[in-house]
């Protein structure tokens, strides 16, 4: 049977700047990858959490049916916010244990839907490190970024 992977990434030029999103989805077999779909986005105006996020937001809404996925990434806001914090600002009605309201709720409350119908774990690897699909899924976001930066045409 196989098993489903999704590896995002986002990337920001500037913080708040262009910015864009990746993520490689892959089923695997006995570790041998089966199958495989590259997304990739971007916005003009945007910051390097909203792409971490939309990364993830993104691989889980293309899937067409409730899956079991393990859900890789290099950003600790994301996955820390998913598995952890999320559920004191739900709690809290979306604000932060200071009581101010949480930064890009729309995203968190978009990813928080996402995730319901599928069985998901978070994995968080250190980016820029060398592993094999975190670089491919910064080259997505990269190459999401692109037609946003200066100069593209």
């Amino acid at each position: 049977m196989a098993e489903f992977y999704a590896y995002t990434d986002g990337a920001c030029s500037g913080n708040p700047g262009p910015g864009g999103w990746g993520a490689l989805l892959q089923a695997k077999d006995g570790g041998t990858v089966v199958k495989e779909r590259e997304l990739k986005g971007g916005e003009a105006e945007t910051t390097n959490n909203r792409m971490e996020l939309l990364a993830a937001i993104s691989a889980l809404e293309t899937l067409g049916r409730p899956t079991s996925i393990t859900i890789v990434t290099d950003s600790a806001y994301v996955k820390n916010g998913v598995t952890g914090w999320i559920h004191g600002w739900k709690r809290n009605g979306w604000k932060t244990a200071a009581k101010k309201p949480v930064k890009n709720v729309d995203l968190w409350q978009r990813i928080d839907e996402a995730q319901k119908r599928h069985d998901v774990t978070w994995e968080w690897v250190k980016g820029h490190a060398g592993h094999p699909e975190n670089e491919r899924a910064d080259e997505l976001a990269r190459a999401g970024m692109a037609p946003f930066k200066k100069g593209a045409t």
